[in-house]
């Protein structure tokens, strides 16, 4: 049995006055992937305060990545657009913020690596998403690590309150180095036998 996660969960709740409204959940997604995308852009500009907004508006825009699903179910409109939509707006969102911390901390004690180290992280998201969907595609039902109901994804609402405490530098360190290990356990998921039939 699938466990409820708590922002899901408040997703579903929140999202309940847009059914039966002109809001569609491709709209919702692309407010999910602007807010992102302007949240991760400030952190590119290396100024602290900047970076203390755009934590904020990464946030909010990820907690918005469940409303479109929401929505969709709902209000019926579920659509493979939609669904993929989804997906590679989660993805540049992830490759995004990788990137533009890469490039925020260009003058910190890692000084141009970190420009190198969001330019490795940013494609190895872009596969990883493209094989997440594939499996998805293939029949592969396993869902993320799930505990009391948060996934493994839902550590990104720590980047506020890190950021906020001045951890930006081991944030951006310690996340590259898990979308890497993320990265090879969906490759080997998908090099599992079975992994790829079709539905």
């Amino acid at each position: 049995m699938k466990i409820p996660l708590w922002d899901q969960l408040l997703a579903a709740f929140l999202v309940r006055p847009l059914v039966g409204t002109r809001v569609t959940p491709n709209h919702v997604t692309t407010m999910s992937l602007a807010l992102s995308l302007i949240g991760a852009g400030l952190f590119a500009t290396g100024n602290p305060v900047a970076a203390n907004w755009g934590a904020g508006l990464f946030m909010v825009g990820r907690f918005l990545d469940h409303f479109d699903g929401e929505l969709a179910r709902q209000s019926g409109q579920t659509s493979r657009f939609g669904y993929v939509y989804d997906y590679v707006a989660g993805c540049l969102s992830y490759s995004a913020l990788f990137l533009a911390l890469g490039i925020g901390l260009r003058d910190g004690s890692i000084g141009g690596w970190s420009v190198w180290l969001g330019i490795v992280a940013a494609p190895v998201i872009l596969t990883t998403t493209l094989l997440a969907l594939r499996l998805a595609d293939g029949g592969d039902d396993e869902d993320y690590p799930v505990y009391a109901g948060f996934e493994l994804e839902d550590g990104i609402y720590l980047i506020g309150p890190i950021i906020w405490l001045g951890w930006i530098e081991p944030f951006f360190l310690a996340g590259a180095a898990g979308v890497l290990l993320f990265g090879v356990w969906t490759v080997l998921r998908a090099l599992r036998p079975g992994a790829r039939r079709g539905r």
